[in-house]
């Protein structure tokens, strides 16, 4: 969830340690700061609020430390422990001020460690629980860095990506990862940290992914890496393939609009060279089985969070439908918890846009203990869900840097509609039938530049509800996710409450809270159920609360009655899932912008949640 930069090198440590925090300012965060060495001294500069401010205060401050070091650490802290103030922002000083650190993950133990640390007169002045760490180490510090930081890790429980310096030893960087990613980007004399690629892209492609308990020493000398109890490791240098212009806003007024607008291409690349249309197949070689094992899959286990959880649930409607094989979606924070009953038959799609989601990396490492077959659907490259699945499949959506997530979602369902499709031709589906499904899913981005042709009347749709406090999604069937996901969006961006319901059960409840300032978006595209989503959206209308129909090119008299129409393609129940929740995508977009929320970054909210 925060964001950690260091730097190592010869050009000003400051400007490089604030541009990449910059660059991290998506994941989201509620303070920042950084911290130089130079000429045997620390210092360290951090402020609560945004980069902006940070760097105002970096330039202004006279200090020669900011102004001529080459070494230095940053971070921008998502708050657990503590408010965010200018004591609790990283990074954190040991008491005697000589050693520095920025930190993400969370240390369970922190309360004993600092108790035990108070007995040797040692007192934490944050309420977090990284500066216990620091002070930890510390206290271990014998004469070597990183042997105090190997034992002070040692003593831990909880998860970790550190990057530690100390004026004792002055050219010298420690880096360590426990189940919080941190990637070291090898330059021209210079070596760069982060916690996310997009720090450190604009200048080097050649990266090391650290792996948990992966501990690395660098220095001007190199780079050493071994494990966090001293045995020697060797790790891969990997080709980045981000674009950093693609990391930026360019034209565009916010980074959520822009890659809504991407998803054409998004989709083209997600679905490029994996579709035979010959044989009616997906060609997915990155699961790694046959099409025999493919077929001795008895059941498809989904894992994920959120907006990866809700694109399950519509692979889920499709593995089921199309290939007859039994699927399951389960949030990926239960999983783990509840002893789910699996087997070697078992297929696990654990899916996450940044490879690094906590609780589906949990899930993942509890489906393989117990023999499953376990594949990810992941849009970085070298996650840590990616490597420890070792099968799976890349999104290819490129850089998402809005919270709020678009492009991976609708390539998340392309991946997902290609899996189901593989699944179903072992099985039952024709091959006639399986070139026609393969020919809709390659014209998605076609589909999807229409609805994005109606941006216009879409905004002025939201414009006429963007005061209203509260509304209701409601779909059956493949569109019972999709709103889900419709109203993820609205509540994610524009603070909006807003609930998705499957419209069966509005009679059940939810419409005892339907007023005339709540509208319902009621998804009518023609699909299974139609009629009923129909019935349901005009017993909302009687309750005089405002209908926004979703209705499917050609069948614009489905919304005959009601205050909104958006018209949608008319394709499949499975693909139309895709250019809906670009409707709707767009008019929470539309709603957030009119109310002036910062979209981009929403309240409270972090990018990738690599914690519990």
């Amino acid at each position: 969830m925060c964001g950690i930069v260091g730097y190592f090198g010869k050009r000003k440590a400051s400007d490089i340690l604030v541009d990449g925090l910059r660059r991290l300012e998506y994941r989201g965060y509620d303070s920042a700061g950084i911290a130089c060495l130079f000429d045997g001294r620390i210092d360290v500069v951090k402020n609560p609020g945004k980069i902006k401010d940070l760097r105002l205060k970096v330039d202004s401050a006279a200090s020669p430390i900011l102004k001529e070091s080459i070494q230095g650490i940053g971070h921008t802290r998502w708050a657990t422990h503590g408010p965010p103030n200018e004591v609790n922002a990283h990074p954190h000083l040991d008491a005697s001020g000589h050693f520095a650190m920025v930190h993400n993950g969370i240390i369970e133990n922190y309360k004993d460690i600092r108790s035990g640390l108070a007995k040797e007169g040692i007192e934490c002045i944050s309420d977090t629980d990284s500066e216990t760490l620091v002070q930890l180490i510390a206290f271990c510090y014998k004469g070597n860095l990183e042997d105090a930081v190997s034992e002070a890790l040692q003593r831990i429980k909880g998860t970790y990506g550190i990057v530690v310096m100390t004026d004792h030893e002055p050219g010298k960087l420690v880096v360590a990862r426990c189940g919080s990613p941190i990637v070291i980007g090898i330059g021209r004399n210079e070596t760069l940290i982060a916690s996310d690629a997009s720090a450190i892209i604009p200048h080097t492609r050649d990266a090391i992914y650290l792996e948990d308990f992966d501990m690395a020493v660098i220095t001007p000398d190199g780079m050493e890496i071994c494990s966090v109890d001293r045995a020697p490791v060797s790790r891969e240098v990997t080709a980045m393939d981000w674009d950093a212009a693609a990391a930026e806003k360019g034209e565009y007024k916010h980074f959520m609009l822009k890659e809504m607008f991407e998803q054409p291409q998004s989709i083209r690349n997600a679905i490029r060279g994996r579709l035979d249309y010959e044989m009616g197949t997906a060609v997915l070689s990155g699961l790694d089985f046959s099409a025999r094992d493919a077929a001795q899959i008895n059941r498809v286990l989904v894992v994920g969070c959120g907006t990866s959880m809700h694109a399950g649930m519509v692979g889920e409607y499709a593995i089921e439908e199309m290939a007859g094989v039994n699927a399951e979606v389960e949030q990926a924070a239960e999983f783990r918890y509840r002893n789910p009953l699996i087997t070697p038959s078992d297929l696990v799609v654990a899916i996450s846009q940044s490879g690094e989601t906590a609780d589906t990396l949990a899930a993942v490492r509890e489906a393989k203990q117990k023999g499953a077959l376990v594949a990810g659907l992941c849009n970085v490259v070298g996650s840590t869900i990616a490597r420890e699945t070792g099968r799976g499949v890349y999104l290819h959506a490129g850089p998402e840097i809005g919270v709020a997530s678009t492009k991976a979602f609708t390539c998340q369902v392309s991946v997902m509609l290609m899996m189901a499709l593989k699944l179903a031709r072992t099985r039952r589906m024709p091959g006639h039938e399986g070139t026609e499904f393969a020919r809709w899913i390659q014209r998605l981005p076609e589909l999807v530049e229409e609805v994005l042709k109606q941006n216009d009347a879409i905004k002025a749709i939201a414009q006429k509800y963007a005061k209203c406090e509260h509304a209701f999604f409601i779909g059956r069937g493949y569109l019972f996710p999709v709103a889900l996901e419709g109203a993820l969006k609205l509540k994610e961006i524009s603070y909006v409450h807003a609930e998705g319901y499957h419209a069966a059960e509005l009679k059940h409840g939810p419409i005892a809270l339907l007023q005339e300032d709540t509208p319902v978006i009621a998804l009518l595209n023609n699909v299974p159920g139609k009629e009923k989503t129909q019935g349901n959206a005009e017993e909302c209308k009687a309750r005089k609360a405002p209908v926004i129909a979703v209705v499917s090119a050609g069948d614009e008299g489905a919304a005959e009655g009601f205050d909104d129409v958006i018209v949608v393609p008319d394709c499949p129940p499975a693909i139309t899932t895709i250019p809906t929740v670009v409707a709707l995508q767009l008019l929470a977009y539309h709603i957030a912008a009119a109310r002036g929320c910062e979209i981009d970054q929403p309240r409270n909210l972090a990018k990738s949640v690599t914690v519990e």
